[in-house]
């Protein structure tokens, strides 16, 4: 296995604009292709954008959901993979030809879909259907996965995705900078987003503090670290309908350490290069190796009624 080389981005994106979006996202890949960067991942629905869909009818979200992979913006998506000779990772909404609709992530190359993955733990829009299997795909010889925002926050998805051969989990999200019973939640002022070139430090605080990084802190690199799997976590940048985002994409090693970060309070990417020999140096290689299934089988396969609820909805 060589060494892969893979931008993380982060930008502002559109409601509903796909093709303001996708010129964005041809921007960032152009920029990280010439960078050297082989693949780039791009932020949950960063095609369609999110939050708004939160008010969407059953119609409406129709309309902005596509075929995969007949539809224009995966053909598009394609297009500039092979116009910049990278491959890309993002995201939409996808409906299927019962009307079904599913919250998808895709990868791509100059060839078209290489994997498609349906959010295990959707919750923007009652009409979406949750995914009900994990995938593993191959790029560049490396075993990749993907698990789309909140799915990361059952540990039990990132241990499977792993165990399923994952070695880079693909984690793209849209989140932090909303209310929780988590102390120190909130929502971040959109007057701070507007007033960011004047007054960069008040951003900045609100961004990296308790509503937005130190939470990411607490555990994203602990999925990478118990897993021993770099961890490529994308974010958006800005506002996402009436939502402020905090961006913070980063890739992070099996160590759990963070060796790419978007900094810049505007759209960013961050390159990392993966190399092979942490998988086996790091931890949680060894703990993997040293488990037994025998003890908790039955606890973790125990009968449970999944009960999700999103405190900020």
């Amino acid at each position: 296995m060589e060494k892969i080389k893979i931008a993380t981005a982060q930008f502002e994106n559109r409601s509903g604009d796909k093709i303001y979006n996708l010129e964005i996202i041809d921007q960032l890949s152009a920029q990280a292709a010439a960078k050297g960067a082989q693949v780039i991942a791009f932020h949950e629905c960063s095609i369609t954008g999110y939050t708004f869909a939160r008010n969407l009818s059953k119609e409406a979200l129709l309309d902005i959901s596509e075929l995969i992979p007949d539809g224009p913006s995966i053909q598009k998506l394609t297009e500039i993979s092979r116009a910049n000779n990278i491959t890309i990772l993002a995201g939409l909404f996808e409906k299927d030809a019962k009307d079904k609709m599913y919250k998808a992530y895709i990868c791509v190359n100059e060839n078209g879909l290489v994997a498609k993955f349906r959010k295990l733990h959707p919750f923007i829009n009652p009409h979406l259907t949750p995914g009900n299997e994990y995938v593993v795909f191959d790029l560049f010889g490396w075993k990749c996965g993907i698990l789309i925002c909140y799915d990361n926050n059952i540990i039990e998805n990132v241990r499977a995705t792993k165990l399923l051969g994952a070695d880079i989990i693909f984690m793209p999200h849209v989140t932090m900078c909303t209310p929780s019973t988590r102390p120190g939640a909130g929502f971040v002022d959109p007057e701070l987003w507007k007033k960011r070139e004047s007054d960069p430090t008040s951003l900045r605080q609100e961004f990296d503090g308790a509503k937005g990084r130190s939470w990411l802190m607490k555990w994203l690199p602990a999925r990478a670290y118990d897993n021993a799997v770099y961890a490529i976590f994308s974010n958006p940048i800005g506002m996402d309908d009436d939502q402020l985002k905090n961006g913070c994409s980063m890739i992070l090693d099996p160590y759990g350490d963070i060796i790419a970060e978007c900094r810049e309070l505007d759209n960013d990417i961050a390159i990392a290069t993966l190399t092979p020999e942490k998988l086996e140096r790091a931890g949680g290689f060894r703990y993997i190796k040293a488990r037994r299934p025998d003890l908790y089988r039955d606890i973790l396969g125990k009968e449970h009624q999944s009960d999700q609820k999103v405190v900020w909805l």
